[in-house]
């Protein structure tokens, strides 16, 4: 408890604050603390130094070389070409052709000397023979030609005038309007309608009715108002009672008075109540697992840690 200023009561709620930086335990300093004492007490194992790589066997953890093919018997690939080529040899039937001249060599470029087929007539260079060459006639002999642009002036073109012929203007039409007049003509009534034509499940247009329309209703007249309304007196203000309200100020309930019993009110020895000096307070609170943690891993034992259980 500090002998000046506010008491830890007053500031967190507590009779005593903790320290933040330590938990009691004894300092000790990192330069006077002993470091692996083990290296220094009884007997250490000598290994007996490192071994280089060589072609011995000592530098190998098993002490023979295992071959990986233990027991297998020497084969010579000399010998064995020897062998392949005399196998062979047993298969001929006779001995091996020898022709009766010695192979020709050629004399040049582009002779067949020496060759079995002789000379390609593929690859002569003599050319094929052709058809003779028969010239194109002469142009047609016209008359020099004619003056004028053609449009409106006859026996201008190559080709003989057209006969001129008469034809009714818009001869098409004409000929439709009287097809139409006879296939009308030919109808005996107007188009058949079947009222049984079979529809889905409900009528395309809900709102279709096939029956007169009855006629439209025509909305009362009101009668205007003559004159504004006017109240027969002002309205009242609410001051302080039911002046201004339309119904009168209701009756008081007759509730019965109950006397409350009183609490028995628990104290001490001494006949007081405990109150705190001051309202509660927010406090620093420290997780119960880093609490744990400093106290089974500190400076003293962090080389050689181990497990608490609880």
């Amino acid at each position: 408890m500090p002998s000046e200023g506010k008491t830890d009561m007053e500031r967190i709620g507590l009779f005593s604050e903790m320290e933040y930086v330590t938990i009691g335990d004894k300092y000790i300093s990192p330069f006077n603390r002993p470091f692996n004492e083990a290296a220094s007490k009884n007997r250490q194992m000598l290994p007996g130094g490192s071994k280089l790589m060589s072609a011995l066997q000592a530098g190998y953890f098993d002490p023979t070389y295992g071959r990986i093919f233990e027991g297998e018997s020497y084969s010579n690939p000399v010998q064995l070409r020897r062998r392949y080529r005399m196998a062979e040899s047993k298969k001929n039937l006779s001995k091996p052709f020898l022709p009766s001249n010695g192979e020709k060599m050629p004399c040049g470029i582009g002779t067949y000397y020496g060759t079995i087929g002789g000379p390609c007539l593929y690859f002569s260079p003599q050319r094929k023979d052709k058809i003779a060459y028969l010239p194109p006639g002469k142009n047609l002999y016209t008359n020099p030609g004619k003056k004028g642009t053609g449009y409106g002036y006859p026996n201008i073109t190559i080709g003989k005038q057209y006969s001129h012929s008469v034809e009714l203007y818009d001869i098409g039409r004409i000929t439709f309007k009287k097809m139409s007049e006879e296939h009308h003509r030919l109808l005996k009534g107007g188009p058949f309608k079947l009222n049984l034509y079979p529809r889905e499940y409900f009528d395309m247009n809900p709102y279709l009715d096939e029956g007169p329309m009855p006629p439209p209703k025509k909305p009362p007249t009101q009668g205007l108002l003559h004159g504004a309304f006017k109240p027969s007196s002002p309205g009242k203000k609410p001051g302080g009672m039911k002046a201004g309200t339309f119904d009168p100020y209701p009756t008081h309930s007759s509730d019965p008075y109950v006397v409350k019993v009183p609490k028995p009110v628990t104290t001490n020895k001494q006949g007081r109540i405990y109150t705190s000096g001051s309202t509660t307070r927010s406090r620093p609170v420290r997780s119960i697992m880093a609490a744990n943690v400093e106290k089974s891993l500190n400076v003293t034992n962090y080389k050689d840690p181990q497990l608490t259980t609880y």
